[in-house]
């Protein structure tokens, strides 16, 4: 029951409020009348919207096991090449040392045939100014 406070309704008199109360206490809200086909399809309804729900959470939790999957798969993946990148890249360092040491020896080979060959010594930098 609603309690109505008379400080809230300056002007009503106690009369007023007191007949406002009882009319409130006598309406009855209304109910639809009980229909046990109704029901059963609203009961068929909610149970097809339970099952629709269910399935679309089967979905959505398989489709999280494969994106889990191939996330493992793809990071393996990502891995493996990591390395591979690492060992061509070691690969590369140690050719690119290898052909700075050979220029080197190239060079060194070349002053010593100017030298010994055409003698001229005046005329070539030394070989710490080449690079």
């Amino acid at each position: 029951m609603v309690k109505i406070l008379p400080q809230c309704f300056g002007k009503w008199s106690g009369t007023q409020l007191s007949r406002g109360a009882a009319m409130a206490e006598a309406v009855v809200p209304f109910a639809p009348k009980s229909n046990s086909k109704s029901e059963a399809e609203l009961d068929r309804a909610g149970q097809a919207i339970l099952g629709l729900l269910h399935q679309a959470a089967s979905t959505a939790e398989a489709n999280n096991q494969k994106a889990i999957e191939m996330a493992h798969k793809l990071s393996a993946q990502l891995r493996a090449a990591e390395d591979r990148i690492r060992q061509l890249e070691a690969t590369v360092r140690h050719h690119v040392d290898r052909a700075d040491r050979a220029e080197k020896w190239l060079y060194q080979i070349s002053m010593e045939i100017e030298q010994k060959f055409f003698g001229s010594d005046n005329d070539l930098p030394p070989q710490n100014q080449r690079r």
